[in-house]
């Protein structure tokens, strides 16, 4: 297992994470926590969840997953060699959480890291990330910005300086964005700089061969900032396996059962271009999910590659790509592909 730095951090975590979404949805607590034996004892030492999972995310099974991590932890008794990473939701629509609209500020923010501290079985969580801005912005593949001046919107200081109180009370070591933009980015990083609070040590955005507009901005701000990449939905949820080619929807797979919720990928260029990575790796010998994987891998803004599974054969054949190099010539067929469509699913 390769390992990386956490940005400016000297905390290593290892190149592929362990996505835990399914859990409490997909896949029951017995299997988690055969999910969580094996990816541990492969090297993962880096867990991501969050406190809305699973997915998809309803009332009756939010938290779901953070609890069955914390009764392996409660089990196990490994915490000190685990990165742990989750998440609080910004404005959401889903008064579940609180009794109220979500909203990212410090009473919201505060109550949200001490319910996932709970549920965790922990005294602390590594990496508390913000899952989605507060703010209205282009994100979860929304294009188009059409901009709207807002009075309402958590300003970004106050989410950092509430942050910062939990660093300050041992609850939080770092924090992290999700699906955030480059201005939201630069913007926080602003901040934290000039009113000495937490620095963005990672950005978790969606990056894979079927969406690489992470390469326009955030990538350079990954690396001349230190805040690198925790790349989400690196198969495309699983349009990049091959399981789904040619109109094929297997039992129990997330896009058979959810599909009508997931269609990001799976609109008329993302099976055309999907299959086409797809027959390239074929082609070259090795698997369309080692070609998938292999190419984040190889991105040098990219801190950790977060693989999500449903069985132990999957989990086995993701983390086996910590390993796997992609050859020259794979690469360069990758990007003539690429310039055909380079966004066929931002």
């Amino acid at each position: 297992m390769k390992y990386r730095t956490l940005g400016s951090t000297n905390t290593k975590v290892s190149i592929m994470c362990l996505g835990t979404m399914t859990w409490g949805e997909q896949n029951t607590e017995e299997e988690g926590f055969a999910q969580m034996d094996f990816a541990f004892n492969q090297g993962v030492n880096f867990f991501d969840t969050a406190e809305l999972y699973s997915v998809p995310p309803r009332k009756e099974t939010w938290g779901s997953t953070e609890r069955i991590i914390g009764k392996w932890l409660k089990q196990k008794k490994c915490r000190e060699k685990i990165i742990l990473a989750t998440k609080v939701v910004g404005r959401s629509g889903m008064k579940w959480f609180r009794n109220k609209e979500t909203r990212l500020n410090k009473e919201q923010i505060h109550e949200a890291v001490n319910g996932s501290l709970k549920r965790l079985n922990t005294d602390y969580i590594d990496l508390y990330q913000l899952h989605w801005p507060d703010r209205k912005a282009n994100f979860f593949g929304k294009l188009n910005y059409n901009h709207e001046e807002e009075s309402d919107f958590i300003d970004l200081r106050t989410q950092l300086e509430a942050l910062d109180e939990l660093v300050k009370d041992g609850k939080i070591k770092f924090i992290g964005l999700s699906n955030e933009t480059a201005w939201g980015t630069m913007k926080f990083i602003s901040l934290s700089e000039k009113f000495n609070l937490p620095k963005v040590v990672s950005v978790q955005n969606p990056y894979s061969l079927l969406n690489r507009s992470y390469e326009v901005g955030m990538a350079e701000i990954s690396i001349r900032e230190k805040c690198g990449l925790l790349a989400y939905s690196p198969l495309a949820f699983g349009m990049l396996t091959g399981k789904y080619d040619n109109g094929v929807k297997p039992d129990g797979a997330r896009l058979t059962l959810f599909g009508n919720m997931f269609t990001r990928y799976t609109k008329d260029k993302g099976l055309k271009y999907s299959l086409k990575f797809n027959n390239l790796a074929r082609e070259s010998g090795i698997t369309p999910t080692q070609m998938a994987l292999g190419f984040v891998n190889s991105r040098p803004f990219v801190t950790s590659n977060i693989i999500g599974a449903t069985n132990l054969d999957q989990l086995l054949e993701n983390i086996k790509t910590s390993d796997l190099q992609l050859s020259e010539e794979v690469l360069e067929k990758i990007e003539k592909i690429h310039d055909e469509c380079p966004f066929p699913c931002p």
